[in-house]
Formats: structure tokens, sequence, C-alpha cells
């Protein structure tokens, strides 16, 4: 059993004299603080268990304890290496990772308190960096005697009365006493730690030294700290028996910035490069997602390659090309779109989910709130939190329109900016998005533009990669076949048919798939530009509607990328492209058709009117202009007429453009039965 009276020497020990592949691991770490000027080495706590379990032991039942010897050990051993720097810094700071055992958020209780701990989470806020005093400095008034006075707590003491002349009055001199850095940060459980139907539990940490600004909002992080009990207080004086759990922190770890937070084990990789060499491995992933919804072949595809993403692009200038695609749902109510939204937030390696009705642009951008000091500090929101992963946003279209607008920059950026408060900052908000919105007249009309058919502006349309409608329509075949399926889902508790992988396999597979990089082949190129080139020019006149725009280019491009990661391969093939091809005809067949013309017109998704609509506006425009010079008013019936007798628009026709452009404030009606136009 380790003693209280050797701890010092037992580390300096572990310092010396630890081999890892036949070198002295923490000599050369020590070498190395000297180059780097910092005031801290980082221990592997697993290191320390194969050295001496019992000191282990010890530290972890009683750090505030041991961290004291811990400190002077790694000093003195500085000063063996490099006596001149260990001189310089006076103190060096022992900073552990890699403890054996993690602890929830949500389990850490009043047992915990004063023990070393590993928590993982995600930083919802953090405050900016302030000065804690550690000793003070303080001068008589009366006779200039200088005191010192060790500083612990929140609150700063003083030396009460002076040693020389028994006066109370001090001056405090910060230039004399000694400062660290130090910051508050929030930090709340991970969305796949949280139980079903629970809040998230979350914790205060302070940060001391070199951990301040190590991580931001949005960042996953893993801290190893003290847990400590804040008393808390009624107005100033008033102290409770209840009190705050605390973290003073001793390591943070920032993980899943660029790394996935699934783990996977060599058996594991294993096993998914075996899958891979399937041939039909992509058949069976689009029959493993979301095994309970029937149906929606071509959609549950989409929803896949949403999960495995394109490849980021940095360009030489700065620019970035995003790699996450975005897919919008819309249907009639009861087609299962919020059971595969829900389905899909659990899968993804980092997933969250959200409904339009309870969410402001607040709750998905980010959050400026006081803190208890009276400053004000940056809160992260669903967007920011589901960074490199997928968030699932239920009912977008219930959303108010004010909160809404909050999702543009972050569809088509990735970022998200704030301006508030006196804050001025732009966070990561690299999510796939995976929207759902039912149409505005209860069930989708095809007989109406997509534009005409949803509650939402054609600003947040043209940013999805691709749209899919959901319509409920009766079909003998079908529907019995999908009865018998919801039936049998009742009747046995489980899918009808076994799923080929199971549901933690799939987000492995794609946690896996996600580390690949699939670059372009010649052939894949010449494709994407025959099928772009070939839908541009549908009809070979300039006066032909425009079928597809670069930016449906740039997500054919990304889904490509998704296809060939499904396959784990490190090439796009010509028959991703095809299939992507396939893909995007069918989204454009759904949503990108003008009503009027049945042809593919991607105004329909990019301006909401499409280009027939536009000519006849036109039409009405330039006749109303040419009677307006004449009459001055222009009565609604004998533009009418002029309409029909010059292109031949009914009455009817004539009436709906006209009140169209008056909605658009274009003309407006000074009486009953009067049209004029409105002043540019």
């Amino acid at each position: 059993m380790t003693t209280l009276q050797n701890p010092e020497e037992l580390f300096q020990d572990f310092l010396r004299s630890y081999l890892a592949d036949g070198e002295l691991k923490y000599r050369k770490k020590l070498g190395h603080v000297a180059l780097s000027g910092s005031r801290s080495l980082v221990v592997d706590f697993e290191d320390l268990i194969a050295h001496d379990a019992e000191l282990a032991r010890s530290i972890l039942d009683k750090p505030d304890e041991y961290f004291e010897y811990l400190d002077r050990s790694a000093w003195a051993q500085l000063k063996i290496e490099d006596p001149e720097y260990a001189e310089s810094i006076k103190r060096l700071k022992v900073r552990f990772r890699k403890l054996p055992e993690r602890n929830l958020l949500r389990k850490i209780g009043s047992e915990n308190i004063g023990r070393l701990l590993s928590v993982d989470g995600i930083i919802v806020r953090s405050t900016s960096v302030k000065p804690l005093l550690i000793k003070a400095t303080f001068q008589c008034r009366k006779c200039n005697a200088v005191s010192y006075v060790d500083q612990a707590g929140s609150l700063m003491r003083g030396p009460g009365l002076c040693a020389h002349c028994r006066s109370k009055i001090f001056e405090f001199l910060e230039k004399q006493s000694i400062f660290m850095n130090s910051q508050e940060i929030r930090i709340q459980e991970r969305p796949e730690d949280l139980p079903p139907g629970q809040l998230p539990r979350s914790m205060d940490v302070r940060l001391l030294e070199d951990l301040v600004d190590t991580a931001r909002p949005g960042d996953r992080v893993s801290i190893i700290g003290v847990a400590r009990a804040l008393q808390e207080f009624v107005g100033r004086k008033a102290r409770l028996r209840t009190f705050d759990l605390l973290l003073d922190a001793n390591y943070v770890e920032v993980v899943g910035k660029e790394v996935e937070v699934v783990e996977l084990t060599p058996d594991d990789e294993r096993l998914i490069k075996e899958l891979a060499k399937d041939p039909f491995i992509h058949r069976k992933l689009i029959a493993s997602l979301a095994p309970s919804i029937y149906g929606y072949g071509d959609l549950k595809e989409a929803v896949l390659y949403l999960l495995f993403g394109g490849v980021s692009k940095r360009l030489p200038d700065g620019v970035t090309i995003r790699s996450e695609i975005n897919v919008l749902l819309v249907g009639d109510p009861g087609t299962a779109k919020s059971q595969l939204l829900q389905y899909v937030s659990r899968t993804a390696p980092r997933g969250l989910y959200t409904s339009g009705r309870g969410t402001t642009a607040a709750g998905l951008t980010a959050a400026v709130v006081r803190e208890k000091s009276g400053g004000m500090v940056l809160e992260a929101g669903a967007l920011v939190l589901a960074d490199k992963g997928v968030a699932c946003i239920d009912e977008i279209d219930k959303m108010r329109p004010e909160d809404r607008v909050a999702i543009h920059e972050a569809l088509e950026q990735h970022t998200v900016s704030v301006a508030k408060g006196g804050i001025v900052a732009t966070l990561n908000a690299r999510a796939a998005v995976l929207a759902a919105a039912n149409p505005s007249l209860g069930r989708y009309d095809s007989y109406r533009n997509i534009t005409d058919n949803i509650n939402l502006p054609v600003t947040l349309l043209s940013r999805f990669d691709l749209l899919f409608i959901m319509k409920d329509v009766p079909e003998a075949d079908a529907d019995s076949k999908m009865s018998e399926h919801i039936l049998t889902l009742h009747r046995l508790k489980m899918t009808p048919e076994e799923p080929p992988l199971s549901p933690e396999l799939l987000r492995k597979y794609v946690a896996y798939a996600k580390r690949l990089e699939p670059q372009l082949t010649e052939e894949v190129v010449v494709e994407l530009r025959q099928f772009y080139l070939k839908m541009r020019s549908t009809s070979g006149s300039t006066e032909s509607p425009v079928a597809i725009t670069p930016r449906q280019l740039e997500a054919l491009v990304r889904l490509a990328e998704a296809r060939a990661r499904s396959f784990l391969r490190d090439r796009v093939e010509v028959e991703d492209a095809r299939a992507i091809i396939r893909l995007m005809m069918l989204s454009l067949e759904d949503v990108g058709i003008d009503t009027a013309t049945n042809k593919i017109d991607i105004d329909v998704i990019m301006t909401g009117k499409p280009k027939s609509l536009r000519d006849k506006m036109q039409v009405v425009l330039s006749t109303f202009a040419e009677l307006e010079k004449q009459l001055g008013t222009v009565q609604d019936s004998i533009l009418y007429q002029a309409l029909s007798r010059k292109v031949d628009i009914t009455d009817e026709e004539a009436r709906k453009l006209v009140d169209q452009l008056v909605r658009e404030g274009i003309l407006y009606s000074p009486k009953e039965g009067y049209l004029k136009r409105t002043a540019a």
C-alpha cells in the first residue's frame, strides 16, 4: 500500500524510468516541454496504472492531496532534464488523460465529490477568459508595509490587520499580485448518451492556465477533472444547504472535430471490409435503413447518401465547397416522415432531431445569454451541436418565417454567424440537414407547382440538393403489401424481415465509410458534363426553361461521392454517376415540373415561378403598359379583352395573373374595377 511519505519519489521514479517502445517516454516528453515552452506535462493514466496501480488508485480517490506531490515531482524531474527552463517557470502542472473509466454526466452525484473523473459532453457555452487572483499583494496605507495573502474560493480575502501598525486600511497592488487565466464552460450530455424522453443534463467546468480557449461551443470534449460542490446563495449572504456540482478541469481533449465519434475495433473494421465485398451491399444498406417503414426505396437511397456525405474541398483562395447533402421531404400526413427523421437522427454517427413548431432561430443557431456575473456568453444551438453530423428538422414549414431565415446560411455556407449583445462570432455548423414538411392544403396537389403546395420560401427550397414528394395515393397492390407489413409489425413486435445490417452495424459502417475520400475519374466528369449540358439545352433554344443550374451539378458530385463511399471505394465510378443522375431526375420530375407545360423547369424551385408563368406575366405587363399610355387608369375588363385578342389568354387566366401581380405589389387597384402600376 502506497503511503503519503513517498508519492513524490514514486512518481519521479515513474517519469524517470517508464519505458515505451524501447525509449524513456516521459524523459523525452519533458525535453519537448522545454522546447515548446509548455507549462504542463500530459501523462497517460494507463501508463501509470501499468507502472504503479496503488499510486494510480490513490490519485483517483484523493486528487487534491496528490496533485501537489505530482507537480513537485514533475518539476524536480524537469530540473534534472533542463535546469534553466525549470527555474524560469517555477512550477510544472501534471495533466492526465485516458482514465480507465468514463463517467456519464447524469450519473455524477454526491459520491463523486472530490474524486478524479472523466466526462464526455458537448460544449454549449463558454465565457470570456478572465484573470484569476492566486496571490494578492496589499500595501498598508498608514505604514506602507506590504502583505501577501494566498487566495482560495470565489471571494477575494484581505490581510485583515496590518502586522506592523494594526491598521485596517490597505491598497491592493495588482502589479505585484499573481494571476492566472481562467474560463468557465458548460458541457451538456451528448445526444447518443441521452435516454429516450429525458432532458439533457449539463455541468459547469472551470478551466485554468493553458486549458483556457482549448475548445469552443459546439465542440465535443472529453474532460478529466475533480468534482467540486459549490454552495448556492440567496441574495448576498443567505447560504442554502444545496450545492451546485462543478468540475475543476485537469485536462481537456477535443474529440470529434475530424475523427468520428463512433469507436471502431479492428474486428469491426474487418467485418465492414468483408461486407463491402458483397456486390449487393448497396441494396442491403438501403434495406437496413428504417426497416420498419415500408417502401420508399428511392427516398431511402437519398437518405443513405445524406448519411455518407460527399468530400469537403478547400480551394487555394480560401473558398470551401460543402460536402454535406441536404434533403427535403414533402409528404401527405401519415407517410412516416417523422419516423424516418427520428430513425436517421439515431443512426447517424452524430444526429440531432428537432421539430419546427417548438424551434426558434436562437435554438437552431446560437443564443446570446447573460451569465451570473452579468456578462454575455454564446450558447450553441442544434445546428452547431450537430456539426459534422445530421440535423433532422421536422415540420420545417411550421416554423415562424423570421426563425426559418436563420437556416439559410447554415444550409449553404455551413456556418452560423452571430452579432448580438456585443458578441460577433462565426461558428461551424457543418451538418447535413434532413427536413420534412407538410403540404399547405393538407394533401399534395399534383396540378399545382411545389411553391403553391408548400408554405416555404424559394430561397430555402433552392438550398436542398434533393426534394421528394411522399404522396398517399390509393393503389391496391401497394396498399395490400403495406397493410400486411404494418399488421405484422404489430403482431410480432419486430420487422417482418430481418434487416441485413443491425442499426449499430449500419452506424459503424457509415462512420468507417466517412473516412474515405473518393476521387472523381475522367469518365465520371464526362458523364456528368454531358448530362448537365443536355439538361441545359432541353429544347435547343434560348427561350426554353432552364432545367438545372450549377447548384444541381455540385449536388450531383456530392451524391456521386457519397455513393462511392457506400461501396467503400476510393474512386467514383461511372455507375455511381448514372445512379445519381437517375435519382436527380426523379427529384426534378417530382418537384421541378412546370405544371402548365409539363417540362422540367428548375425556376419552379429557384424562383417560385416557372418560365411559362413569367412569360405570361410579361405579356400582361407589356399589354397593360400600352393601355396605360392611352387611358391612364386601366379598366380591368378592357385589359382582359386586349389580352384575349393579343395572345389568346382566357378571362379567368388573365384574372389570376393580374391577382398575382397585385399580390406582388407591381399593380394596384385605386378603385373597384380599375388598375394602375405602382411607382418604381
